[in-house]
């Protein structure tokens, strides 16, 4: 069976990326960005489920990344559990607290939803200051400190050597993207495409927007903090500093470069625009101008991102395309799944 370009183009980031530190093992500096790379390109691949896939216009996913690495810090802090049964705790928790919000939410319409996820973002660090986030233990303004690292066995992972990191950020980012891969061409990524671009077709044939829609902020929020447990375990303290507004447009970022709903083009993306927001750090000051001027001459000149050029169709997504994934639905019963 001929393998999907899609699928091959992940294999190739996490197979170039598998041999890497042979090379670079001793460059602890480049280590921790790759290993940053992978966290941030689980999200922003979570976050384009949402956007490029189901069309739900979300502001929250910075929120959620937070709320996973809080959980699952404090999941260990205080309950003593394992880091890896944290971060499941936390992915858990993360999608129930995004089923909340989605309730509300997809009863409106695409700006209403975006401007009330991003309330979410806001409202979230004074919260976790608070006397109320005190007292559930989340540190206040001090945030968490010393947040128990990973183990296997009887081997703990060291911040001294980030060979170990490395690879566990690998793994656990292959494993939560080749999800979204196998989501996006499976039964529901079908209904997620269909609510995106058929919108009234796809209701004729039985699918139901609210329930997919709700799916996709549970499924999304799950990926998303299951990074952030690991993202609290791998740097130890998790404070509200995340949620600056320079971490949002960066992941905005990375799916503008990539491609919104083009797999893996987030993830591609994750890399291009981290190596190069640290790149121009030497420009100070100008830093800002010369990434937003690369972004502009980016959406521009690559409107569908990187994905678009290495494998342009004539449409994204051709209507018949759609039609055809609703009708193999609707001979499913998809309003019986």
């Amino acid at each position: 069976m001929k393998m999907r370009k899609d699928l091959f183009s992940l294999l190739v980031v996490f197979g170039i990326s598998a041999i890497l530190p042979i090379f670079i093992h001793a460059n602890t500096s480049v280590m921790h960005l790759l290993i940053m790379c992978f966290i941030w390109a689980v999200v922003a691949e979570s976050w384009d489920l949402m956007l490029g896939y189901a069309g739900v216009f979300t502001f929250g996913q910075v929120a959620l990344f937070v709320i996973g690495s809080y959980a699952s810090g404090m999941a260990t802090i205080q309950l003593g559990i394992s880091p890896w049964l944290a971060m499941l705790v936390a992915g858990l928790l993360t999608a129930l607290v995004s089923v909340l919000i989605g309730l509300p939410c997809l009863r409106l319409k695409a700006a209403y939803v975006a401007l009330l996820t991003f309330a979410l973002h806001m409202i979230l660090e004074p919260l976790l200051k608070s006397d109320i986030g005190r007292a559930i233990g989340t540190g206040g303004s001090q945030g968490l400190l010393n947040v128990a690292p990973l183990s296997i066995g009887g081997y703990t992972f060291s911040s001294l050597e980030l060979v170990p990191w490395y690879y566990a950020a690998l793994a656990i980012s292959f494993l939560l993207i080749f999800a979204i891969y196998k989501i996006i061409h499976s039964w529901w990524g079908m209904a997620f495409v269909a609510i995106h671009d058929a919108e009234s077709f796809g209701k004729s044939l039985g699918v139901d927007e609210f329930k997919y829609k709700l799916l996709v902020f549970a499924v999304s929020a799950f990926f998303t903090g299951v990074i952030g447990g690991f993202y609290a375990h791998y740097i130890g303290v998790v404070s509200t500093r995340i949620l600056g507004l320079d971490l949002f447009l960066l992941l905005m970022v990375m799916q503008v470069i990539g491609g919104m709903g083009r797999f893996p083009g987030a993830v591609i993306g994750a890399f291009i625009a981290t190596l190069l927001n640290e790149l121009l750090r030497v420009a100070g000051i100008y830093r800002l101008v010369i990434f937003g001027a690369v972004v502009i001459v980016v959406v521009v000149l690559m409107p569908e991102g990187i994905m678009g050029v290495l494998f342009p169709v004539e449409k994204k997504r051709p209507f018949n395309q759609v039609s055809n994934s609703i009708n193999r639905i609707f001979k499913r019963k998809v309003s019986d799944l």
